[in-house]
C-alpha cells in the first residue's frame, strides 16, 4: 500500500472475479480511514440488495454502512463537502459517468476507493472498470480459488441460463473459475443449478 501526501486526492481500484474478496478489501480500507478519523462516505448500487439494502456486505459477512444509489448523478449529489474518502462497491454496475465523477473527486483532494468486477461472465471487460483501471493511481487485482481445480481464479462462471450482462447473484448464480476451467458458452448442468 502506498501513502499519498495529505490533501492530495487519488483513485484506487480493487478488481477481480466473484468471491475474490473485493468488497472485503474495500471495507478494510474504509475501516482504516474511519480509525484515522477521515470523513468518509460509502456507496453501492441500488440493484445490489443481495445481503443488505444499506450496507456493503462481503460474501464472508463483513459489512459497513453504505448509501444505495440509483446512478452516478445521485451519487454525486450525495457527496458532502467535508468528505475526504469515498468508497464505491460494485462499480461495474454504474455507467461510464462514474469515470469523470471519480476523476473530479480526486482532483478536489478526495481519496476514491472502488471495487468491482473487471470482467463479465463471458470474460469480456466490464465497463466502466477498464476506464477506471486506466485512470487509477493504484490497482489491486485479487484472484479467487477455482471451484473446479483449486487453482488461482480470475473469472466468474455464470451458472444460470440468463444472457444479460448484468445479473445480480451470489453462490447460487456464480462461481470462481480459472482460465482453463471457465467456459462462458457452457449451459448450466442440473448439478450446478442445485
Amino acid at each position: 500500500m502506498f501513502v499519498m501526501p495529505s490533501g492530495v486526492g487519488w483513485i484506487e481500484v480493487i478488481c477481480g472475479p466473484m468471491f475474490s474478496g473485493k468488497s472485503e478489501e474495500l471495507i478494510r480500507r474504509l475501516r482504516r480511514a474511519q480509525i484515522a478519523r477521515q470523513p468518509l462516505q460509502a456507496f453501492k448500487p441500488k440493484i445490489d440488495d443481495r445481503y443488505h439494502a444499506e450496507q456493503i456486505v462481503s460474501h464472508s459477512a463483513v459489512s459497513i454502512d453504505a448509501r444505495p444509489v440509483a446512478d452516478c448523478a445521485e451519487l454525486a449529489r450525495l457527496i458532502r463537502a467535508d468528505t475526504r474518502v469515498v468508497g464505491v462497491d460494485e462499480a461495474q454496475f454504474f455507467d461510464d459517468d462514474l469515470v469523470p465523477l471519480v476523476e473530479r473527486l480526486a482532483r478536489s483532494g478526495v481519496r476514491v476507493i472502488l471495487a468491482g468486477l473487471d470482467q463479465d461472465y463471458t470474460g469480456a471487460p466490464f465497463s466502466p472498470m477498464p476506464q477506471l483501471l486506466s485512470v487509477a493511481e493504484q490497482v489491486t487485482k485479487i484472484l479467487a480459488i477455482c471451484t473446479r481445480c483449486g487453482g488461482p481464479a480470475g473469472r466468474s462462471q455464470r451458472l444460470t441460463a440468463a444472457a444479460e450482462q448484468v445479473e445480480v447473484g451470489a453462490g447460487d448464480s456464480y462461481e470462481a473459475r480459472c482460465r482453463r476451467c471457465h467456459d462462458p458458452r457452457a449451459e448450466p448442468t442440473t448439478a450446478e443449478l442445485f
